[in-house]
């Protein structure tokens, strides 16, 4: 089904420890809901690391982090990702666990090939799984009607419409049509290239604004750094409430997250807001 290569079993180990799962669990549904569920609280999605490597190497060749040095990270420093290196790295752990499916590249509203998903397999149907989203549920795919999950934060629901494309939407939320998948296996290859190509100075997504989303204590916070005055945002019952940074304000957010300081601090002296 796909090219993609499973994760190093020694490292997988080491994840599904942090994660409170055994060396080898079943691929089921309930073990990826797990899965998902582990990863949210645990690996945030951010931007700082990637405004760092881009502002560090000057090939764009240079700047992702595949699989092994995306998990190295994330255990080690703290650190996500955005969804092309996310995504990646979530498969090839669902990879080295037996599951079966493929990456695909999607729409968000009139930007065509802007956003990464996988598809995994279950019992014979399709299943979307996102942590570059994230999508807070593994949403099966509807043969024509529409299908609707709850999560803990929204109801999504997964509409059929033309050949191989599901429209996704999610409530409540501000933009309640979250992206247009595109039911096509994506080959490691051209994912790669796609991952790259990402990184371009001029047009790569999230290199001009330091977003960083996690679950903390089964809520949702989030920063991002075109806000102003700097806050850090948490929805308690739907309801955002906004808690404003001073000072060290690298520190704050380091520590909210859980990420190394120095990444967050390189990330925002390279977008001059220190």
């Amino acid at each position: 089904m796909t090219t993609s290569p499973p994760l190093d079993g020694a490292l997988a180990a080491r994840i599904l420890q942090r994660f409170g799962l055994p060396d080898r669990p079943l691929a089921t549904e309930g073990t990826l809901r797990h899965l998902l569920d582990r990863y949210t609280r645990i690996v945030p999605w951010e931007s700082a690391s990637r405004i760092v490597r881009r502002a560090k190497y000057e090939s764009q060749d240079d700047c992702p982090v595949f699989a092994e040095s995306f998990w190295d990270s994330a255990l080690e420093r703290g650190t996500g990702g955005t969804c092309y290196e996310s995504n990646y790295a979530f498969f090839s752990l669902l990879r080295r666990l037996g599951y079966d499916g493929y990456l695909t590249i999607n729409d968000m509203g009139t930007s065509i090939g802007c956003h990464s998903a996988i598809i995994i397999w279950l019992d014979g149907r399709k299943h979307l799984v996102d942590v570059g989203l994230p999508l807070y549920a593994v949403l099966p795919l509807p043969e024509r009607e529409t299908k609707a999950v709850e999560s803990p934060f929204f109801r999504y629901e997964v509409a059929a419409a033309e050949e191989n494309r599901y429209t996704i939407w999610r409530r409540p939320h501000p933009q309640e049509q979250a992206f247009t998948l595109v039911d096509e296996a994506v080959s490691d290859v051209d994912y790669r290239a796609i991952t790259i190509h990402d990184y371009r100075h001029d047009g790569g997504q999230f290199l001009n604004e330091i977003v960083i989303n996690k679950v903390i204590d089964d809520l949702l916070w989030r920063f991002n750094s075109d806000d102003r005055p700097w806050h850090l945002q948490v929805f308690v019952d739907g309801q955002r409430q906004n808690h404003y940074l001073e000072g060290d304000v690298a520190g704050q957010l380091a520590a909210r997250f859980e990420m190394d300081r120095d990444i967050v601090a390189r990330a925002m002296r390279a977008l001059g807001m220190t």
